[in-house]
């Protein structure tokens, strides 16, 4: 019965650390542009869009399937730093489980 206890209090804790990344994420902002700067983009750890600034000089060519581009080429790479920062924050975050079997 104390193993039962033991694995109920290790899940809690576990799900305590998952629900304090997430907000740590969430406080953590990654960046990215496109098209040499003329497109820049900022999501937060989660991958969430967070703001998008485009340069004036990118209207001047007047073409909107290149902006398009460009806007979806730093909205991918924010979200892969997104994913990768998450990733890197998931491996600090997790410690060896304790041997249950042992008394």
């Amino acid at each position: 019965m104390a193993d039962l206890q033991q694995l109920l209090q290790l899940g809690q804790q576990m799900q305590g650390r998952i629900q304090q990344l997430q907000a740590d994420l969430a406080g953590q902002t990654v960046d990215a542009s496109a098209g040499g700067g003329l497109v820049r983009v900022q999501v937060d750890g989660r991958g969430t869009v967070r703001a998008v600034e485009i340069a004036p000089e990118a209207f001047e060519r007047r073409d909107a399937e290149l902006l398009a581009d460009l806007v979806l080429a730093a909205v991918a790479e924010a979200q892969r730093r997104a994913a990768d920062l998450a990733k890197a924050e998931i491996r600090k975050a997790q410690s060896p489980l304790p041997n249950l079997a042992s008394p």
